[in-house]
């Protein structure tokens, strides 16, 4: 089992920073892909960006490209997003995923979930 605890969300001006962290324990040898997905009120997950867990590739979400940096250190067990530039539409529960058999987009690829943090951002 591979156990996933997200931290960082909060509060946020309109074009303000925040920085979530995704602590994970348990069996983290077998992940190979780690994953950030955002879900806002009335809508389904989506997907918004990954990262193998070797840190050598990334992917990002058309609509936070640019702005969203997802990063790892696995020294610390730890997978990162830093969010800049949050607008209107950036307001979720953001949920850290892990796959351990694929790097993926798809959120059915991903089998360990975290319980979320919530990301709100005020005009």
């Amino acid at each position: 089992q591979m156990q996933l605890v997200e931290s960082g969300g909060g509060l946020v001006q309109a074009g303000g920073s925040l920085r979530l962290s995704c602590a994970a324990s348990g069996r983290t040898f077998s992940s190979y892909a780690m994953g950030w997905f955002r879900q806002a009120p009335g809508k389904e997950r989506e997907f918004a960006a990954a990262i193998k867990s070797s840190g050598t590739v990334t992917h990002y979400a058309d609509s936070v490209k640019g702005r969203f940096t997802i990063s790892i250190d696995n020294a610390k067990n730890t997978v990162y997003l830093q969010m800049n530039s949050l607008t209107p539409e950036d307001p979720a529960v953001y949920y850290c995923a892990g796959s351990t058999g694929a790097y993926s987009l798809r959120s059915y690829n991903y089998s360990y979930w975290g319980q979320g943090t919530q990301v709100t951002v005020s005009s």
